[in-house]
């Protein structure tokens, strides 16, 4: 493991240059606290303090070998930044799905208990199936919520299947084929196709690209070009999230962008 460089941009206060130096460290590979002090040079006692301040704080974490790691605060962080850009990439993506399947096409990520549309293109034959950006329904039945929560760690499954109107059982066959069908609880007699949209990095689900229209339109079992469009729209949504997080850590002197 390489020691931290001393060029780094300090801030002039010597206990936030400190825990950023630590963070530099813990960036790149996850790190024991004598490999902390080997990499920075700070002394073990100020590192040990430091370095369980930012674990407090949820800017560090621990692996399964209790090693440090970058903590969920600054994932959280992260996603709400892949959040933002994501709107801006899938925008022109959703149209051109519409145009191709000739069904509207959305954009969905899960807020609490919430399933809330960000992006659209829309297709359909009258403003009936206008469904506005912001339009939010609980996560809690449909193709939308099950591709949202399908992936999700045991302990989020468990709650987000508390009153749910799908069970465990209808999820493993969602991750086993990669998408969701059915009844579109956002626009009543339409019929929608949901697939995961995957960060890069560790594979968490980010959102849910869903067309919908008419069952004549999307049949019950959708034809193969229809899903692998949708799958296609997913990853190039993904693959630019991976792009801008590249330029963005060039531009700021980052090592290894999150996306």
């Amino acid at each position: 493991m390489s020691t931290v460089s001393r060029h780094r941009p300090e801030s002039g206060v010597g206990v936030l240059d400190k825990a950023s130096m630590l963070l530099s460290v813990v960036e790149r590979d996850p790190a024991t606290l004598a490999e902390l002090v080997a990499c920075t040079g700070i002394s073990r006692p100020t590192v040990h303090r430091l370095a369980l301040a930012l674990e407090r704080l949820g800017l560090f974490g621990r692996d399964a070998k209790g090693r440090f790691i970058i903590g969920p605060r600054l994932g959280n962080l992260a996603v709400e930044t892949h959040r933002d850009r994501m709107v801006q990439i899938s925008g022109p993506l959703l149209t051109e799905l519409a145009g191709f399947s000739g069904l509207d096409a959305r954009l969905f990520r899960r807020r609490g208990d919430l399933q809330v549309c960000v992006a659209a293109a829309e297709r359909g034959d009258t403003r009936d199936h206008l469904v506005p950006i912001g339009t939010a329904r609980p996560a809690k039945a449909g193709p939308i919520a099950q591709v949202l929560l399908a992936w999700e760690e045991p302990d989020e499954l468990y709650e987000g299947l508390s009153g749910a109107r799908f069970s465990a059982a209808h999820l493993a066959r969602v991750r086993s084929r990669g998408w969701a069908h059915g009844p579109d609880i956002f626009v009543p007699g339409a019929v929608s196709v949901a697939v995961p949209v995957r960060s890069k990095a560790g594979g968490k689900v980010l959102a849910a690209v869903v067309v919908s229209g008419r069952p004549s339109q999307v049949p019950s079992r959708p034809e193969r070009l229809l899903t692998g469009a949708l799958v296609d729209t997913a990853v190039r949504i993904s693959d630019g999230l991976l792009r801008s997080a590249g330029r963005r850590a060039t531009a700021t002197g980052l090592s290894s962008p999150v996306a």
